[in-house]
């Protein structure tokens, strides 16, 4: 290839990749609504080190969210994603008391979710993975013959702060939400 060649083919793809790096600095970044799972009060987990039955702990997380774990003492799990629990208990047991630990992090039930306003019985339910308004209102009885599918409100919890969010009848539920299904005007 000669050089004039090689130069043009190289001014192309810095052009491309310049361009495609400027789009996507545009394209901003959507709001953070289901992000990754973070464990919250009243989350029941299971913590599980291979090879070792002494360190397999399996517990309810408490308002304050810290738990008593073995050679570690008490660990705050609240607002931690379970990968974050698996580095850090990881890291806890590595080296002093395990020369490569194996640390498994499950949450066996989640906490559950509440729903209120226009549904036959408001209360809260057990969250299922990949929950949606329109499926909790079905856990909740149904929409009743005043409610909104399309004004529906979801507090939840982000990064400490709770925030009010007005969502459609498809969004995604998570742990902890409390979903409010308001009532049409006619």
């Amino acid at each position: 290839m000669r050089r004039s060649s090689k130069c043009l083919l190289m001014s192309f793809v810095l052009l491309t990749l310049g361009l495609v790096n400027s789009v996507t600095a545009q394209t901003p970044t959507p709001a953070p609504i289901a992000g990754e799972y973070t464990l919250g009060a009243g989350d029941i987990i299971r913590i599980t080190v291979f090879g070792q039955e002494d360190l397999t702990v399996e517990t309810r997380l408490s308002n304050i969210g810290v738990i008593r774990y073995p050679f570690l003492g008490d660990i705050r799990l609240i607002g931690q994603s379970v990968n974050e629990v698996e580095l850090l208990i990881d890291k806890g047991l590595r080296g002093d008391y395990l020369i490569d630990p194996s640390v498994s992090v499950t949450v066996i039930e989640y906490r559950p979710f509440f729903i209120d306003g226009e549904v036959n019985r408001p209360g809260g339910y057990p969250y299922q993975p990949g929950l949606t308004v329109e499926r909790a209102a079905a856990l909740a009885g149904g929409y009743t013959e005043r409610a909104s599918k399309s004004v529906v409100s979801i507090r939840r919890n982000l990064t400490g702060e709770e925030v009010t969010l007005e969502v459609e009848a498809g969004e995604i539920v998570m742990p902890g939400d409390i979903v409010t299904i308001k009532q049409r005007f006619f």
